[in-house]
């Protein structure tokens, strides 16, 4: 009878082996994704027309030593004003560092300088840049790093630098220079640190001359990206009930309803540029489907504009698009619905540009329209400009990394999902996603 008992316990033992070896497969495994879009080859063709002058800008507005990509240029090419020309921001960089990967994979550049270019900017933040804690300023000196404009250090703003840094170090992995710094980046980051006291909300950001900034990420926004890292840090993890404590507010446009903070349509772009929410779902009631949101915002934001065209007789079916940009008054946080009041029929093509990879069957009928019909006047060296007005025939001079970077990346998840996959081989973030419950 103790021999048996003896046996008996130690196939349990071996069965609970088996299911934790199970679990934790199943923490880092990635579901099966959805089919890629069926492009036409004119569609192809002009996604990689855009896609190279897209990372052209990232390419010649980098810095080759510090890796820091300008915040904005001149959509020509040509010198911005001087208040202006090394003004560099760090979330730009992060979608300059998965550009360098796109580029090396697509051989618009020798791989070998795409690493060297990965490699010199991951060393400028693991070793040169100033940092607290960890997360760094929002705004620098492309030459020297220095802090620019009395910023902040920047949680979500590190946390775009992060999105690329951790692409590369999967891109790059048989690199073990690149690895190990993108791997001290992120794990030197202390995410317990930036809750300043709270249980579960991080806060936007500190400043060396006033302390922590009082507003926290609390509501439904770009933020999705800075949770899942911060609760797969290896080093400084908060608690995945963190997921759970921001307010979730939904917005009814016509037959539309879909999550939102009230906010311009990037807040739905910018986390899934690198983070792969298809067939995943919340554990808990409401049980959102984020990726499916997206897609949803995007089609309630084209019908928005479509019945602004009432008030603004440019925007059509094809000519759409209002989100955080410049304007003739200068740069404005809009977007709808709920409607903005500054809207003045203003198109912004990054609102269509960063959905690619929600709505294709509407968002690349938009780029082509707005190719075609405007040509020349808004479509230059790094793409389209930032924005136009076609109501008023103003054109702005600029483009702005973010959305350039938005548009690349959302272009080549739509082509072959690449970012994506890069992405999630990062064990931290499945991981995040098992503990939080996305299923």
């Amino acid at each position: 009878m103790p021999s048996k008992n003896k046996h008996s316990r130690a196939a349990m033992a071996f069965i609970i082996a088996a299911l934790l070896l199970f679990n934790s497969l199943l923490a880092t495994a990635q579901p099966a994704p959805k089919r890629q879009a069926r492009l036409q080859p004119a569609d192809e063709a002009f996604l990689e027309d855009l896609s190279r002058r897209s990372f052209l800008f990232f390419w010649e507005q980098s810095d080759p030593a510090t890796g820091l990509t300008l915040d904005r240029a001149r959509a020509d090419g040509s010198p911005h004003r001087e208040d202006r020309r090394y003004i560099a921001s760090i979330a730009s960089t992060g979608f300059g560092l998965t550009a360098l990967c796109i580029a090396a994979e697509r051989r618009w550049i020798d791989p070998k300088q795409a690493r060297e270019r990965a490699r010199a900017t991951l060393k400028f933040f693991a070793e040169q840049a100033h940092h607290e804690h960890g997360w760094f300023y929002h705004w620098m000196n492309s030459r020297t790093g220095a802090r620019e404009w009395r910023s902040e250090i920047s949680s979500i703003d590190t946390a775009l630098l992060l999105g690329g840094v951790l692409t590369a170090r999967q891109y790059f992995r048989n690199d073990k220079e690149i690895v190990r710094l993108a791997t001290k980046i992120y794990e030197r980051i202390d995410f317990q640190w930036m809750l300043n006291g709270d249980k579960h909300l991080l806060s936007h950001g500190w400043r060396p001359e006033d302390g922590f900034i009082k507003h926290r990420w609390s509501d439904y926004s770009e933020n999705a990206s800075l949770y899942l890292l911060a609760i797969g840090s290896p080093t400084h993890p908060i608690t995945p009930e963190a997921w759970y404590a921001w307010k979730r507010d939904w917005i009814t446009y016509g037959e539309y309803k879909f999550l939102s903070g009230g906010a311009p349509l990037f807040i739905h772009q910018y986390p899934h540029a690198w983070v792969d929410f298809r067939v995943r779902r919340e554990s808990r009631e409401p049980r959102v489907d984020y990726f499916e949101n997206s897609v949803i915002a995007t089609r309630a934001h084209r019908q928005f504009c479509i019945d602004l065209a009432r008030e603004f007789p440019a925007y059509s079916e094809n000519i759409w698009g209002v989100t955080a940009s410049d304007s003739a008054k200068g740069y404005l946080a809009w977007g709808g619905p709920p409607r903005h009041p500054r809207i003045d029929g203003t198109v912004v093509p990054c609102a269509a540009g960063g959905s690619l990879m929600f709505t294709p069957e509407i968002s690349l009928p938009a780029l082509r329209e707005m190719r075609e019909k405007f040509g020349d006047k808004i479509y230059l060296r790094y793409g389209f400009v930032d924005a136009f007005n076609p109501n008023t025939d103003w054109v702005d001079a600029d483009v702005i990394g973010i959305d350039v970077g938005v548009t690349l990346l959302s272009a080549e998840n739509l082509r072959t999902g690449n970012v994506w996959r890069w992405f999630m081989r990062n064990r931290e973030i499945p991981r995040a996603m098992s503990l939080i419950g996305l299923k």
